[in-house]
């Protein structure tokens, strides 16, 4: 595949600058006029945000300027309202038109996992007052017991040894999905190491009266009768994918979940020129790794194409993989390829010590304008 720029070069519009955004976009950047449209003021790194909450000093760390990203694309700082197969209309009511699209709005998620907030000081406003009200509570109740609440409650109980932290979820473990059991039982035997209590099996009667994150105590009943007082919780569940802006053509792709039903290429069903990558699409689950995964898969296929060179790949998604830091030095996963599952020293050197920053440094890096 030729490296080298063409005299023409097409308009690929990006829409969305998260995980898989920023990928795709930095990888046309030298065959293509890119365009990323992206509301917030700077990316924001979710996978850290976690430490962030419970250690402020991390905030600093988890925002990268869009203005470094790209050396000759741009970024818009708008919101797509309007997407179909030739043009991106803008909140602003701008409307860029477009050879090739890529969708890669992802997902809202309740705070600390993601923060919907779009300007730098309003996200470390957020985490900054919930720090306060998390860091003064005795008693804290974290509501799903998957990734998002077991690595919360990890960095809980790094930073405050003594508080009670319970994880409360429907199901009847933790960790749903095409997971070993050996994990689950890892990840549980560290839990309670840690002294964090699992209450799995029964939902609450009723949602606590206090709003997520502020400070409150309260006293819920799980509907087995068991009563739960805390003095404050967060939410840990809830993946909403942000797919409202498919319009005219695109918009029979948008299944009854609201996903964007793809083709063995990743593009959008029914297009040629338009893909969709990540959270949003009904091919792997919503997880950072396979939306990076993912822009690279979509960005070879959009080069090709620009090249007139060969047939498009096919998507096949990688084994299941998770990693799950428990603090920085705890954890567990599974990787492709491994026999067992990852124990904690594994998993604090491939994430739990520096939340995948540095991967999102070499990304923004280079880029400065």
């Amino acid at each position: 595949m030729s490296d080298i720029a063409p005299a023409w070069q097409p308009t690929v519009v990006v829409v969305g600058g998260g995980y898989g955004g920023i990928r795709v976009a930095k990888a046309l950047d030298d065959v293509a006029d890119v365009v990323l449209v992206e509301p917030k003021e700077a990316y924001l790194h979710n996978i850290a945000g976690l430490r962030a909450l419970v250690d402020p000093a991390w905030l600093p760390r988890i925002h990268f300027p869009y203005d470094t990203l790209l050396t000759r694309g741009r970024v818009i700082r708008d919101r797509a309202v309007s997407v179909d197969s030739k043009h991106v209309v803008l909140a602003s009511g701008e409307e860029i038109a477009a050879d090739y699209i890529v969708l890669a709005t992802g997902s809202s998620y309740p705070f600390p996992g993601k923060s919907d907030a779009v300007d730098i000081d309003a996200t470390h406003e957020h985490y900054r007052t919930s720090h306060q009200a998390l860091a003064a509570a005795d008693r804290v109740l974290l509501l799903g017991a998957g990734p998002v609440g077991l690595e919360l409650a990890g960095e809980i109980r790094d930073t405050w040894p003594d508080k009670r932290i319970t994880v409360a979820d429907v199901g009847d473990d933790i960790l749903s999905g095409p997971f070993k059991p050996e994990l689950r039982a890892e990840l549980r035997r560290q839990l309670d190491e840690l002294g964090i209590e699992l209450l799995l099996g029964s939902s609450l009667r009723e949602a606590p009266p206090t709003a997520p994150g502020t400070a409150g105590t309260f006293t819920v009943k799980t509907e087995a009768g068991e009563e739960l007082t805390a003095d404050l919780w967060y939410r840990c569940y809830g993946v909403t994918p942000v797919t409202g802006y498919l319009a005219d053509d695109l918009a029979p792709a948008r299944t009854a979940r609201h996903l964007v039903e793809v083709t063995p290429e990743l593009r959008v069903i029914g297009q040629d020129n338009v893909f969709a990558i990540g959270d949003i699409t009904t091919v792997g689950p919503p997880m950072a790794v396979y939306a990076g995964e993912q822009a690279e898969f979509v960005a070879a296929n959009i080069r090709a194409l620009i090249a007139g060179e060969g047939e498009l790949g096919v998507y096949e998604p990688m084994p299941p993989v998770i990693v799950v830091p428990l603090g920085s030095e705890r954890g567990s996963g599974q990787v492709p390829g491994q026999d067992g599952v990852l124990d904690g020293p594994t998993v604090a050197h491939i994430k739990g010590r520096d939340l995948l920053i540095h991967y999102t440094e070499e990304v923004f890096g280079g880029g400065e304008k």
